[in-house]
């Protein structure tokens, strides 16, 4: 999104980067005032509700301005640079006048954004530019820029789009709507310049509040730890302090949100078996050695999905979703496959999209690309929408097991525990194992005992026999 302020200067606006986001938080400028761009090339990245995304600018010149600093939340519809474009015929010996971020002197402390951990690698455990520009009240401690020499009128707040718009609200609320059956443009926004929330949402299908929870119970439901922040602004972090305040936002506020919605409206089941999978962990080793599949990525996690999709196959009835709205369960016959991943920006769910349909070669490297993109922090947006099943790896951390959370919309989740060697009666003797216990939580609208059951079981058998992939496929 772009603005010509005069015949030389443009403007390049924060594009909404999803579906309906209102906001965005600027990670890293990859530009400085002085440096020449050309078209397509990546200025930033910046941080939604739901991915990391690099942003290219739509035009050639030399960057005169950068309107917000790293660490900024910016709202959709913002200029983030200035750029000269009569400047910008590509000669970096261009000597554009001295230009320099502009940023206010601060009224107040300034929260200090949200540190990227030392050291630290995502585990798994597992743009098209709107133009409609939204607004929202300036937060304390907001950094705002300084005019620039030639600025355009702020728009005047406009009521939320009827008729053809389409209505206000941030991804989370988009998502509650929809797993609710509540058509967004029928409700009457409460929140700030017409944005609908979540209380309104939870007001269109029941009379009674939404629940409250409190701090204590939000750390209980997420599927990581994570920081509750109070509404106060964070306190800045001094030697020698008992504690330290992180404000919950982006990714990990997006999933603290999702992880309630889906624990107050699924009806959750978790069931658990303990299964023997020493002939998995053999197949693996040799699947390593394959020629067919050098180059890939092999490990237990490519033949529990693998098996996962065998399955389902077997019972198709699994894969579904609820439709609030019309009362009705809609059977997918196809299975995009979450794979959770902790990043260390929050909890990230991808998906392989079609994954039924792969074969044990293909999964191997649509698995790998996953993982891969995930550590870059590059996961799309789309890249986490549309999943069926997700499975979580929490045995990466060497946990036995859990009772995971479902990815909101989805049928089943598969906790995946610790993989160890444990006494284990096997052809009548107690031989040492390796053993791992699986834990399957299902929406009990959706899935009964029976069909929770038999899928676990399908699951179990697989991996203790692995031939069957072979046999049941």
């Amino acid at each position: 999104m772009t603005t010509m302020t005069d015949a030389a200067l443009a403007e390049f606006k924060m594009p909404d980067v999803g579906e309906g986001l209102t906001e965005a938080e600027i990670l890293k400028w990859y530009v400085q005032p002085g440096d020449v761009v050309t078209d397509g090339q990546v200025v930033c990245e910046v941080e939604t509700a739901k991915a990391a995304v690099e942003l290219p600018i739509p035009f050639n010149g030399v960057v005169q301005e950068l309107r917000f600093p790293e660490g900024t939340t910016v709202d959709v519809g913002q200029v983030i640079i200035a750029v000269d474009v009569a400047g910008g015929s590509g000669s970096a010996d261009a000597a554009p006048a001295p230009v320099s971020v502009s940023v206010p002197e601060p009224t107040g402390p300034e929260p200090e954004p949200e540190a990227e951990p030392k050291g630290r690698q995502p585990v798994l455990v597992g743009y098209g530019v709107s133009e409609a520009s939204t607004k929202r009240r300036p937060r304390k401690g907001d950094v705002v820029a300084a005019p620039a020499a030639v600025t355009e009128p702020a728009p005047e707040p406009q009521a939320p789009a009827k008729g053809n718009g389409r209505p206000l609200a941030k991804p989370p609320v988009r998502k509650l709507a929809k797993d609710l059956g509540v058509d967004l443009a029928s409700l009457t926004p409460s929140g700030p310049d017409g944005i609908i929330t979540r209380e309104d949402v939870h007001a269109a299908v029941a009379p009674a509040p939404e629940p409250t929870v409190t701090p204590a119970q939000a750390l209980l439901l997420s599927p990581e730890p994570v920081a509750v922040a109070p509404a106060a602004e964070p306190a800045v972090v001094q030697d020698g302090v008992r504690e330290t305040r992180i404000p919950v936002k982006g990714v990990r506020k997006a999933t603290a949100a999702a992880m309630i919605g889906s624990a107050f409206t699924a009806p959750h089941v978790t069931e658990f078996v303990t299964v023997d999978v020493t002939r998995t962990m053999k197949l693996v080793e040799e699947l390593k050695a394959d020629k067919e599949m050098q180059g890939l990525r092999v490990n237990p996690l490519l033949l529990i999905a693998k098996a996962l999709l065998v399955a389902i196959k077997r019972n198709p009835e699994i894969s579904a979703s609820w439709d609030e709205a019309a009362q009705e369960i809609v059977r997918k016959h196809y299975v995009n496959l979450g794979i959770a991943a902790a990043t260390p920006r929050g909890l990230i769910v991808p998906n392989i999209k079609d994954a039924h349909a792969k074969t044990l070669p293909e999964l191997a490297s649509a698995l790998g690309e996953l993982v891969a993109t995930a550590r870059e922090g590059k996961t799309s947006p789309g890249a986490m929408q549309g999943g069926t099943v997700t499975i979580t790896n929490v045995g990466v951390f060497g946990v036995d097991t859990g009772t995971p959370i479902l990815n909101p919309g989805e049928s089943a989740i598969l906790a995946v525990g610790a993989i160890k060697l444990q006494p284990w009666v096997h052809k009548g003797k107690v031989k040492p194992r390796q053993v791992t216990t699986l834990a399957l939580s299902f929406d009990h609208r959706l899935v009964d005992g029976e069909l929770g059951s038999k899928v676990l079981a399908d699951v179990a058998a697989i991996l203790e026999q692995p031939k069957r992939l072979i046999t049941w496929a």
